[in-house]
Formats: structure tokens, C-alpha cells, sequence
């Protein structure tokens, strides 16, 4: 079995909603980052304080197929083609991996026998 990264921006506000619609997708685990999002343009500044936009960094391993699935669902709900949205996902592949729950290997597996 092939298997892909999934990477997914997005606001913290929005991170248990990605992490409910990548579920319903098919993904399984996630690895959650924390971070805070600096882009080209200049922050504001409150009394002396920037404001600067949170976000959760979201890392699933997927199968290959399952990946786009997932992608597409999280790109569709949160509407990360607006130029507006501070989100953004990719992928890419894994020539390796180790460490995998046996339990998430057989479910990945069972969804590509219903999907065959």
C-alpha cells in the first residue's frame, strides 16, 4: 500500500470541525501542530500587541487514494480556493513509513476492498 502526507492549515477556530469531515472522509489519526500564520502583509497592531492569526497544522498518513479523498472534502467545506481563507492543504508522497496502528492498517484496507 501506497502512502501519502496530508498537510492542512487552518484556522484554529475551524480545527475540530477539519478533523470531524477528514473522519467522515476516511482518514483515521492526526497529528495536530499549533502555530501562527505570518503573511506578506504587515499585522495590526492593538496597543502595542500584533495580531496575529492562530492556526492548527494538521498531519494525516493516508493511503494514496484515500488522500484525494480527504483533500477534496476539507478543500470543499472550507472553502480553501477563496483567496479570503487563510487555509491551505497539500500532500505528498511517503517512500517509507513505520509505526502505523495495525488497527488504522485494517481499516485503511477494508475501505479500499469496498471502494474496489
Amino acid at each position: 500500500m501506497k502512502f501519502t502526507a496530508l498537510i492542512a492549515v487552518i484556522q484554529d477556530k475551524d480545527e475540530e470541525e477539519a478533523i470531524k469531515v477528514a473522519k467522515e472522509a476516511g482518514a483515521g489519526s492526526v497529528t495536530i501542530i499549533h502555530g501562527r500564520n505570518i503573511g506578506l502583509k504587515e499585522k495590526k497592531v492593538f496597543f502595542g500587541l500584533t495580531l496575529e492569526e492562530n492556526v492548527s497544522v494538521l498531519l494525516f498518513i493516508l493511503p494514496r487514494r484515500l488522500s484525494v479523498q480527504v483533500m477534496k472534502t476539507l478543500r470543499k467545506t472550507f472553502d480553501l480556493d477563496d483567496p479570503e481563507n487563510s487555509g491551505i492543504t497539500f500532500t505528498f508522497p511517503l517512500s517509507h513509513v513505520a509505526g502505523l496502528d495495525t488497527d488504522e492498517l485494517h481499516k485503511f484496507e477494508d475501505n479500499i476492498k469496498i471502494t474496489l
